[in-house]
Formats: structure tokens, C-alpha cells, sequence
């Protein structure tokens, strides 16, 4: 099932991980996060994960084909992939991939802000089970930055926050973070901290991250460690504690894990109630 992009502008509306290998990391994610495979409308490459039959994120073994970083990347849907990539290099940001066009309907690009974190744009038709920060998708996003509310300012005008039309806008500014919502419900967080684009770990870097809930963390990180995953041991946006931990998969592809479900806006992450 589908629902249009126009729907959704500005939101994330995908998540997916370039991989070398898709079977490996299938086999990754499936004893770390539970998670179930089925193919993909965007070719053999490619797989979609899910949770009770609730599509979760992607994996597709392009990170060679496109000489790309194995990474997971967020997606926000936009109307025309090729305007909204006008504005990233308008505003300073770079373009690394496409726009794409895909035989499943749908044109995508991967590009970064002004500090060199990567995300991607979709123009095309996208899941209706899925969301970001809703309990049927078990995922939210970080945007680790220098300066927050840079950061929203640069993705308030390329994706439209804030700018009416489209069902996302509205911004929270909490101290050093900036809280996005979409309908009311939080989906992601930007925050400030001491990153540099040029450090030599990928966690040091302006990066948006991508946070899954398990319901045992200690289990999970003991089955990433077994399956030949790694753990991040600095984190800088300072939240380290009993109920998060950041892995890196056996190709480097580095996510978080939380414990009890825990999404920006809500009290658990300390940034104040709301979004739930």
C-alpha cells in the first residue's frame, strides 16, 4: 500500500542501509533486532526489513555500485527530487548521488548539509505503515550538529519546515536542541554538540543517526558483539547511559539502539514531555 509523497512533504519517510553485503547484514540485523526480510521493489539488490509485518527500514547492497560509506541514511520526502536538490546547493550543501530515477516509481538523491551530514530526498509513493516515532515503526532520528539551530534554519528551507503546506513545521527550541514534529508526534531531534566533519571516527562527525528500540539492550548488544558487531564508546551528544548504546555492524554502518522505546519529546530523553 502506498500513499503519495505530497502527503508526507518534509517528513522522513524511509530509512535504509547501503551495504556491501546484503545477506550478511540481513543476517546482522536479523539476530541483533528481530527483524524478518522480504525482497524489495527496487530490484534484487535490495530487501525490506520488518517487525510483525510492519516495514522497519531497508538494506540494499549498493554501497560499491555507488562508492558510497556503509551507512544508513534517512529519507525525507519532497515533492520534486530535483528542486529540493537545487535548494541543498543553493544553501551550501553538497549532492552525492542522483537525482535517481527507480523502475518501482520514485526519483531519490543522497546529499548533505552545510556540515557534511548525508541524507537523502524521495519524490515518489511511499509505505502507509511506516513512520518514523510511531509505535508501528520502531525507529527515530538524531541530527548530531554543531549548532542546532543552524541546522534547522538549512533543512527548514529545503524540506519546508515551518513553511506551511505540508504536514511537518513544527519546531521546538529546547536549549541546545530542536525537537521536529510531525502532526504532533516527534520524529526527530537535532542537537548541538562537538562534532568536526573532518574527525577520524564516523561518531565524531555531523551525522544523523538512526535510533532503533529493543526491548532488551543488553541482549541486543550481546548478539551485535557475537555476530561480529562493535561499540561506539565515545558518544558526543552526551546521553550515554544505561538505556542507549551506539554499534557499529561488522561493514561499519553505525545506528543506536535504545531500550523501552524512548523518542525525542518525551521524558525519557530529557528533552520535556510531548510527541507521544
Amino acid at each position: 500500500m502506498v500513499i503519495l509523497a505530497a502527503d508526507l512533504i518534509g517528513a522522513p519517510c524511509w530509512l535504509s542501509l547501503a551495504a556491501r553485503n546484503r545477506e550478511g547484514a540481513e543476517r546482522f540485523y536479523e539476530a541483533v533486532l528481530g527483524w524478518e526480510f522480504r525482497p524489495g521493489r527496487l530490484g534484487r539488490a535490495y530487501s525490506v526489513a520488518e517487525v510483525g509485518g510492519v516495514p522497519v527500514a531497508g538494506i540494499g547492497a549498493v554501497a560499491a555500485e555507488f562508492a558510497v560509506p556503509v551507512a544508513w541514511t534517512a529519507y525525507f520526502a519532497v515533492d520534486d527530487a530535483d528542486a529540493a536538490v537545487g535548494r541543498v546547493r543553493e544553501r551550501g550543501g553538497t549532492v552525492g548521488v542522483g537525482p535517481v530515477s527507480y523502475v518501482a516509481g520514485g526519483r531519490a538523491a543522497l546529499v548533505a548539509d552545510r556540515e557534511g551530514a548525508v541524507f537523502g530526498v524521495w519524490d515518489g509513493d511511499m509505505l502507509a505503515e511506516w513512520s518514523v516515532g510511531s509505535e508501528r515503526s520502531p525507529a527515530w532520528l538524531e541530527l548530531r550538529t554543531h549548532n542546532a539551530f543552524d541546522a534547522a534554519l538549512f533543512y527548514g528551507e529545503v524540506l519546508g519546515w515551518g513553511q506551511g503546506g505540508g504536514t511537518v513545521g513544527d519546531t521546538s527550541y529546547e536549549e541546545d536542541q530542536v525537537v521536529l514534529r510531525r502532526g504532533g508526534r516527534a520524529v526527530a531531534r537535532l542537537t548541538s554538540g562537538p562534532v568536526k566533519q573532518a574527525a577520524p571516527q564516523p561518531q565524531l562527525r555531523p551525522r544523523w543517526l538512526v535510533h532503533f528500540s529493543v526491548a532488551d539492550l543488553d541482549t541486543a548488544v550481546s548478539a551485535a558483539l557475537a555476530h561480529g558487531g562493535t561499540t561506539v564508546a565515545h558518544d558526543p551528544s552526551g546521553i550515554e547511559d544505561a538505556r542507549h548504546t551506539t554499534l557499529q555492524d561488522p561493514d561499519g554502518g553505525l545506528f543506536t539502539i535504545d531500550a523501552d522505546h524512548p523518542r525525542p519529546g518525551v521524558p525519557d530523553t530529557g528533552l520535556g514531555t510531548g510527541g507521544t
